[in-house]
């Protein structure tokens, strides 16, 4: 069994435990940490959805800021039961686990979203196809955090996705992207 912290909020420095599972790479602290000095002020009372939730960092790091939901979604079962057992030890009723592949899960998500987390397996080269699945889920002025081990421009991701920030760690490439809708 993997671990890690929780950087900041509520649950600063409460551990996460999960599944050693090949290809789960949690996103590293200095990237994490990153990120939410970025969202800083846009993470409380926002709506979350982790697509390829993994260790869970990035969406319990959300709810631990303030976040008043987050569906992650996780297609490994173990990996699905210990983010239900981590919340659980939260004490947290904010988070909803599904147990499917992000593009099965697609019509089983409900509501809009404020703030969507994108950083699949990057061997799958998912990022095209789960942008264009979960654009219409996203609220107006959502913000998106990509993460890639390669390019932004190679992606496909949506023209209207404006890149606002990004930052470089190792082979890890991570941006936060705002949706326009014109």
């Amino acid at each position: 069994m993997n671990q890690l912290r929780i950087i900041g909020g509520a649950w600063k420095r409460r551990i996460i435990r999960f599944e050693s599972i090949e290809g789960l790479r949690p996103t590293p602290d200095r990237v994490r940490e990153t990120l939410f000095n970025w969202l800083m002020w846009d993470v409380a009372g926002r709506r979350v959805l982790d697509l390829c939730a993994g260790s869970g960092a990035l969406g319990l790091e959300a709810l631990s800021r303030g976040a008043i939901h987050c569906t992650l979604i996780e297609p490994n079962k173990q990996q699905a039961i210990q983010l239900q057992r981590t919340l659980s030890e939260l004490q947290s009723d904010l988070g909803k686990i599904l147990n499917l592949t992000a593009q099965n899960a697609a019509s089983k998500v409900e509501g809009t979203f404020d703030l969507l987390f994108l950083d699949p397996p990057y061997s799958l080269n998912l990022w095209a196809e789960l942008a264009q699945l979960y654009d219409g889920k996203l609220s107006e002025r959502a913000l998106i955090y990509v993460e890639a081990d390669r390019a932004f421009e190679t992606l496909g991701l949506p023209a209207h996705w404006e890149l606002k920030k990004q930052t470089k760690a190792g082979s890890v490439v991570a941006g936060l992207f705002e949706r326009k809708v014109v």
